[in-house]
């Protein structure tokens, strides 16, 4: 016998996440292409300057600061000065907030599964 009850908490249940405004705005701010490409030129290469940084993209060195901006401003990014020189920095804390939510994600998932699994295996048992 199909317990449908059971089926339908196991497929309703919903992640529920104290760090909702975290993955939210790192999220959001990995939604474009340049920032993305920004935060993996950094992990790569370490600390640069922002002129490095811009030399790689066909925009004015403005645009690539609003870019760095919204990072930092998210925290993914740090920014030191040292005279006139601004080097920026990856800072992956709040990924790893993010990559978690991702895991939780994945093993509720797999959990969903095996107990589908279970029940189809159940059903075929009995048929």
């Amino acid at each position: 016998m199909v317990d449908f009850k059971l089926i339908q908490h196991i497929l309703s249940h919903m992640v529920e996440y104290s760090d909702d405004k975290i993955i939210s705005e790192v999220l959001k701010s990995m939604s474009d292409v340049t920032r993305r490409s920004l935060l993996t030129r950094l992990c790569q290469e370490g600390p640069c300057r922002v002129t490095d940084l811009a030399s790689y993209y066909d925009m004015s060195l403005n645009a690539i600061s609003k870019h760095i901006k919204v990072l930092e401003r998210c925290e993914l990014v740090t920014r030191k000065t040292i005279g006139r020189t601004h080097w920026i920095e990856a800072d992956l804390a709040r990924i790893h907030v993010v990559e978690n939510w991702f895991k939780e994600l994945k093993s509720i998932w797999e959990l969903r599964l095996e107990k589908l699994t279970d029940i189809l295996e159940s059903e075929t048992k009995n048929d």
